[in-house]
């Protein structure tokens, strides 16, 4: 009677917990091994047989019939046996039935502990199972607890972490907001499974494209690399095996809008689509967007490029403390080395004509012109001794119009910069209106 209550009782239980019946008379066999282990110290020559339909639990101890009783855990006498089955004999095998309720209710108590532990351990152990053969799945759920290293997202029965590195580093989380991530991990620890979620891996990015984008999904688009820096830029290069179908518009949508689903789930991040190039200055050039170099040199052996900009657009061929370039390395495999064109070939010489200089001895303009030397640089890289070679020309005169072209040259220049200067300023204020009407 006392094995139908309890196999009733955890039958109730395990329903409560949704574990199937035979996994159930798993967990009570255990349960009555634990108990006879308590009870007798060993489990060697014992037999539990659960009946989950009967609500029946059959315990058999197999002892060895003999003529003197040592141990009484593994002998029996022959006159004991034999009132059993008359037919034994000694040296024989006897089974002896063990009745459930010669454990007592104490025992019982503690059955229903261990019960209770090994269902605990059921629950760990099937959550783990479950979410090991979902790694790169992603999951929605709602956060419950926010610490200073991670935050904590239930989803059904099971608590899923997401550790600060995972995290986009411009988003806010709040208690009970819904967050979706990518499960990155799953590890077995002793108090429950470790399931690490992301939204920073590159591999989340990656699935929301993948879901976005029938294209992907089906194999006829590839994407070749990704490079990702959490919450700001990504820059992500795509292959169509189709000519028909253009990669980056597939990825890009009817006016954005598969695109623009996946930037707003993060939050505003930029995503650079890149189509394939099997050139690979092409494909460096390509990387580099939104700037575009004027010129690109590969270096095959050493996995280098040098990427060439006009001195305008260097700023935005590095990017932000170097992001741009450094994504576009990560994606393409070259490291790449972007340089304005006056780091490579100088800065440019701007000429001055003594003619064009006002307020300079017209006479000495002119003895300097028929002897070839018609602007400012020229003077300058002329030395003493042959300026005041030239006919007509001597050594106080040649002072007097060095003193002035020095200070109408310097004034000349000031006015320059003070020009480019303003013109830069105005320039800024044209990007700004174009950006504010945008």
């Amino acid at each position: 009677m006392i094995s139908k209550i309890i196999i009733d009782s955890f039958i109730q239980l395990a329903k409560d917990k949704d574990i199937d019946r035979k996994e159930l008379a798993d967990i009570i066999k255990e349960i009555f091994e634990a108990l006879i282990q308590k009870k007798y110290g060993n489990v060697d020559n014992f037999d539990v047989i659960v009946n989950m339909d009967k609500g029946e639990i059959e315990i058999y101890q197999e002892k060895e019939i003999v003529k003197a009783v040592y141990d009484a855990d593994f002998e029996v006498d022959l006159e004991t046996a034999q009132l059993v089955a008359p037919d034994l004999e000694i040296g024989d095998p006897f089974i002896d039935v063990v009745d459930p309720e010669s454990f007592g209710r104490r025992l019982i108590t503690f059955a229903r502990q261990v019960m209770s532990q090994k269902i605990q351990e059921f629950e760990r152990d099937q959550i783990y199972r479950d979410y090991s053969s979902r790694v790169g799945e992603i999951v929605i759920g709602e956060i419950h607890q926010i610490r200073r290293d991670a935050l904590f997202v239930n989803i059904d029965k099971a608590e899923l972490k997401m550790p600060r590195e995972e995290q986009i580093y411009s988003e806010r989380y709040r208690r009970g907001d819904s967050v979706r991530a990518i499960i990155k991990e799953v590890r077995s620890d002793k108090r429950g499974p470790d399931i690490i979620i992301s939204r920073a891996d590159p591999q989340f990015l990656l699935k929301l494209f993948t879901n976005e984008v029938p294209e992907i999904e089906d194999g006829i688009i590839d994407v070749r690399t990704l490079s990702r820096e959490p919450g700001d830029r990504t820059k992500i290069i795509v292959e169509s095996h189709d000519k028909r179908i253009d990669a980056v518009g597939a990825c890009v949508g009817m006016k954005g809008s598969r695109i623009q689903v996946i930037v707003r789930e993060l939050n505003g991040e930029k995503i650079d689509i890149i189509n394939y190039a099997s050139e690979p200055q092409l494909l460096v050039t390509r990387a580099l967007s939104p700037a575009k170099p004027y010129r690109v040199t590969i270096d095959y052996e050493k996995q280098r490029a040098l990427a060439l900009f006009e001195d305008d657009d260097i700023s935005i061929a590095i990017g932000k403390n170097g992001q741009n370039v450094r994504l576009a390395s990560k994606v393409t495999g070259f490291e790449i080395d972007a340089k304005s064109r006056s780091e490579v070939e100088g800065p440019v010489v701007v000429e001055v004509f003594l003619e064009e200089v006002e307020g300079l001895p017209q006479r000495v303009v002119s003895i300097l012109a028929e002897n070839g030397i018609d602007t400012v640089n020229e003077v300058v890289n002329t030395s003493q001794e042959a300026l005041l070679s030239f006919k007509g020309l001597g050594t106080k005169s040649l002072e007097v119009f060095m003193a002035a072209l020095m200070e109408k040259v310097e004034v000349k220049v000031e006015v320059i910069e003070e020009v480019v200067e303003i013109d830069e300023n105005s320039s800024d204020e044209l990007e700004k209106g174009s950006a504010a009407g945008e």
